[in-house]
């Protein structure tokens, strides 16, 4: 088996790989913000001490984490469409499973670094005369996301990876552009070499940001 990588030049990438790369970047940061957002109300919800508050958060969560990814995109893209009576597409449906699975990740991470501030700093905050959702947002809540942001953000590392798994339902990201490229020239297994050179290359570049953060935050601690 002979390997060409001639085929790849400018017109390659711009009409094939840019595409899926940029749907697959979109997906990434869209799905983290919607993930983080909707995470920290689900781990305020099984911190709340309140079971009607906690118990559905809990089966949400621990469902979710229990379910695999590619099974979740396979039913939000078929379910969604016939219980709201029209086609939704591959691309939003990937973006609302991705969100809606991501969320119950986050949520752990986040639970983790709330649990992770002494409880020195929520009475010194009660003491000042703060209520609960100002203690949150303005004491608890920022020290948390610190401690816990090279845990997020590996979490999105990983997260990004599992954006090629839009490929079951069709949305076009980067795995679908090598793909595509790879019929269109004739080239498929020199496409797919390159598509696992890109992510890995992706993927150790973030990491390797990740662990100079970590150590800059244990520094500061």
């Amino acid at each position: 088996m002979n390997l060409d990588f001639s085929i790849v030049n400018w017109n390659l990438i711009q009409g094939f790989i840019l595409k899926g790369l940029w749907f697959s970047i979109i997906l990434t940061v869209i799905a983290t913000a919607g993930g983080v957002f909707f995470g920290t109300l689900l781990a305020l919800m099984r911190l709340s001490g309140k079971k009607w508050l906690d118990t559905p958060a809990a089966i949400y969560v621990n469902g979710m984490r229990s379910i695999p990814l590619v099974m979740v995109i396979l039913w939000f893209f078929l379910l969604v469409p016939f219980i709201i009576g029209r086609p939704l597409g591959a691309e939003y449906s990937a973006v609302i499973t991705f969100i809606a699975f991501e969320a119950a990740y986050f949520s752990e991470i986040m639970r983790a670094g709330i649990q992770s501030i002494p409880r020195g700093q929520v009475f010194a905050g009660q003491a000042m005369g703060m209520t609960y959702k100002q203690n949150m947002t303005l004491v608890i809540l920022p020290q948390a996301f610190r401690n816990m942001l090279p845990v997020l953000l590996t979490q999105t590392i990983i997260l990004f990876q599992d954006t090629s798994l839009v490929y079951a339902i069709g949305a076009y990201d980067l795995l679908k552009g090598f793909e595509t490229a790879g019929k269109n020239f004739g080239r498929p297994i020199e496409m797919y070499l390159l598509a696992a050179l890109l992510y890995f290359i992706i993927c150790f570049s973030l990491s390797y940001m990740v662990k100079r953060l970590h150590r800059k935050i244990a520094i500061i601690r």
